[in-house]
């Protein structure tokens, strides 16, 4: 699991004993987010389509004598399922204080091929999930009178990225979302931010995009030197879920090393 390597040791007392679910958690970057929120002693849980890698995942946190996180498998098309799970969660570990939502897929398509059903999946994998976990979370936040939320945007979309239309409109409503609510529920103590990645080298993005094409673009782009790696957006992450960032909300916090 190279994606949970250099968990960070700064600590951030908040966190601890907070009921914390991250979607999309058993790889790449959720992976390393849910790694960096075991090793601050929160109660973690995470969603998940690919059980090998998330069980797998359970395993390796653990190993290193970390609290292991909660796993639990859901498709998140499926709403129903998934805020049952959200439901479950509150239950039995506690009302959620930190909800992350992080799980997308950046399938490339072009945009005479896209059909409306192709659309509508597209917007369920990377969009309406968002939307139905914040809808079930918020009474929990509510109830124990406050919470952070963290969406995940793109900077595809900021860049004009053509090769996959509909992630790229997907990801830009996110930040209106971001915001919408963070005005409808900051009454409540209820934060909602914006972590949007630049390249990140998740194992899946060196296996399918990276090669020599992709080491020029991003030399030309990224005013920093050196690729961007999981942990490092598990740290924003980790901040933003602690009471260090309590007077941050509806903002947009960009780790791209300088593309955008």
């Amino acid at each position: 699991m190279a994606e949970i390597l250099d968990i960070t040791d700064t600590v951030y007392p908040s966190l601890e004993g907070k009921t914390v679910l991250v979607s999309g958690g058993g790889s790449g970057i959720g992976s390393s987010i849910v790694a960096h929120y075991c090793a601050q002693k929160a109660k973690v849980a995470f969603v998940d389509i690919n059980v090998e890698a998330s069980e797998a995942l359970v395993d390796s946190i653990a190993a290193l004598g970390h609290p292991a996180p909660r796993f639990f498998q859901c498709d998140l098309r499926d709403i129903e399922k998934y805020q049952g799970i959200i439901k479950t969660i509150g239950e039995e570990m506690g009302n959620i204080s930190v909800l992350i939502n992080n799980a997308a897929h950046d399938e490339r398509h072009d945009m005479p091929d896209v059909t409306p059903e192709y659309w509508d999946d597209r917007v369920a994998v990377n969009m309406k999930h968002v939307f139905f976990a914040i809808q079930a979370v918020a009474p929990q936040m509510v109830a124990a009178g406050a919470g952070s939320i963290i969406n995940f945007g793109s900077i595809s979309w900021m860049n004009g990225q053509a090769d996959l239309p509909v992630y790229a409109s997907s990801k830009a409503s996110i930040h209106g979302l971001t915001r919408g609510t963070a005005n409808y529920y900051g009454k409540h103590g209820i934060r909602c931010n914006t972590i949007v990645p630049g390249w990140i080298f998740t194992e899946r993005q060196k296996e399918l995009w990276y090669d020599e094409d992709g080491e020029t673009a991003l030399q030309a782009n990224q005013f920093l030197d050196g690729h961007i790696e999981p942990w490092e957006i598990a740290r924003m992450a980790l901040f933003l879920g602690s009471d260090d960032s309590k007077m941050c909300t509806a903002q947009n916090f960009v780790v791209d090393g300088g593309w955008t």
